[in-house]
């Protein structure tokens, strides 16, 4: 008889039973699969909008600045609220407040619909709707973060994290595709009526969800009360250098803005749409391949790893003269920016005290939303004052140094252990004790919140 190890005994196929997203969350939370699939449904009708705005723009202006003052229109709305929405979030019902975001987020969608229907649209509906759009959103992903633990095991977070990747990516890369042809080809009215529908539908499934009350020591909506979860950030340094390496890593390494002058600059104006396409592709990648993400508990030091790499990635992509290196970099750089996010998500699950969870996934915001849209300035102006290509290969060297500067700066994120942190071990032993996540939450409110 020969003597054969479990890992001898593996076959092809359990190896890559291993690298399948772990569904867990999905077989044991009903609610997690309504949210889930909720979230998808939305997605794909906020990318019909997402495409169908720009080229309203374009169409009744002509102008590239007009345009360009959407994102400008977004930008107030979205920090203001977004700090805001994170204090709603921990006072409030979170159920009752994602239905009513996302209900207000279909009227805005009626309102784009009949102005597109009128023989002459008007431009400033265009901003207005941007600009409330992006109050709605920043109110609701709070609520939408905070809920998540509520509705899922303390075990199953990391999972967690990576399905909502997952649906993400999906609508990522889908998404622009299906607005693109319905653009074309139905037109602007018929990307708003379908935006609409899926409002709706998205409603109607998360008013199913059960209802998730606000903590009995949750505070009031205030400046006082916003300030309370800034200083909890600002306590816990594992926190901190998420919201901190994401910001860097976004703000000097985003090309987004100068991906049209790259595609010229390589004579590859065809590849355009691929480009864009490929950050969310090598995303979806991991996304699939997700399984390993659970098996894996030095989450501060992936954080780092991911998004140095991401930088190298840019480096790549702005050194390389060949438009399919170029793509392959781009992906590459995808992928490593959702390694970052799947376990910069679970660090925030794992460890924020429930009567927290709403501010600071106000913070988070910030940090994944903010640095985007300042790294488009940042490789816009780098760009005019060197070359396309300097703007995507320095901006990545500069990542790279800002992240190790950073993880220097902050040894808690490097040496974050999801078996060992405090913050994690008080949450998985007050959820363990109880029989519901319901309790689970109950007790751990009843656990003092210290700093690190």
């Amino acid at each position: 008889m020969t003597d054969e190890t479990p890992a001898s005994r593996e076959t092809p196929a359990s190896r890559l039973r291993t690298l399948l997203p772990d569904l867990a969350p999905w077989r044991t939370s009903a609610d997690f699969r309504r949210l889930w699939v909720a979230g998808l449904v939305t997605s794909f009708g906020s990318f019909l909008t997402f495409v169908a705005l720009p080229v309203q723009m374009k169409e009744l202006t002509g102008s590239t600045a007009a345009v360009g003052a959407i994102g400008a229109a977004e930008l107030i709305p979205l920090i203001v609220f977004g700090l805001y929405g994170g204090a709603l979030a921990d006072a409030l019902d979170k159920r009752k407040l994602i239905v009513s975001t996302e209900a207000g987020q279909g009227v805005l969608c009626a309102a784009l619909l009949v102005n597109a229907a009128l023989p002459h649209p008007a431009v400033w509906p265009l901003y207005v709707v941007a600009a409330l759009s992006a109050a709605l959103s920043a109110v609701q992903r709070p609520a939408m973060d905070a809920l998540t633990p509520r509705i899922v095991a303390h075990e199953h977070l990391t999972a967690a994290a990576a399905l909502n990747s997952l649906r993400w990516t999906v609508g990522g890369v889908a998404g622009p595709a299906l607005a693109g042809v319905v653009v074309a080809y139905a037109g602007l009215g018929w990307a708003y009526a379908v935006d609409l529908v899926t409002f709706a539908v998205s409603v109607v499934m998360i008013a199913r969800i059960a209802a998730s009350p606000a903590s009995h020591e949750a505070a009031k909506p205030s400046l006082r009360s916003i300030a309370e979860g800034a200083r909890y950030a600002w306590s816990r340094k594992e926190l901190l250098g998420t919201y901190a390496i994401d910001l860097a890593a976004m703000f000097f390494a985003m090309p987004l803005a100068v991906l049209p002058f790259l595609a010229d600059d390589l004579h590859a104006a065809w590849s355009l749409g691929l480009m864009y396409a490929a950050l969310p592709a090598g995303a979806l990648v991991v996304s699939l391949t997700s399984g390993w993400t659970s098996r894996i508990h030095r989450h501060g030091l992936m954080v780092v790893v991911a998004a140095a790499c991401w930088g190298l990635a840019m480096v790549g992509a702005g050194l390389v003269h060949n438009v399919w290196l170029v793509l392959f970099f781009l992906a590459l750089a995808g992928s490593c920016d959702m390694v970052s996010g799947v376990f910069r998500a679970a660090i925030w699950n794992q460890t924020i005290p429930d009567e927290l969870r709403g501010r600071l996934a106000g913070i988070e915001l910030l940090s994944y939303s903010v640095g985007p849209q300042l790294g488009q300035v940042r490789s816009g102006g780098m760009a005019a004052l060197t070359t396309v290509r300097t703007s995507v290969w320095a901006g990545g060297a500069l990542c790279v140094a800002a992240v190790g500067l950073l993880a220097m700066g902050l040894p808690k994120l490097m040496t974050y252990d999801e078996r060992t942190n405090e913050h994690a071990r008080r949450m998985r032993a007050a959820r363990a004790g109880a029989r519901t996540p319901t309790q689970a939450q109950a007790q751990a409110q009843e656990s003092p919140v210290t700093a690190v």
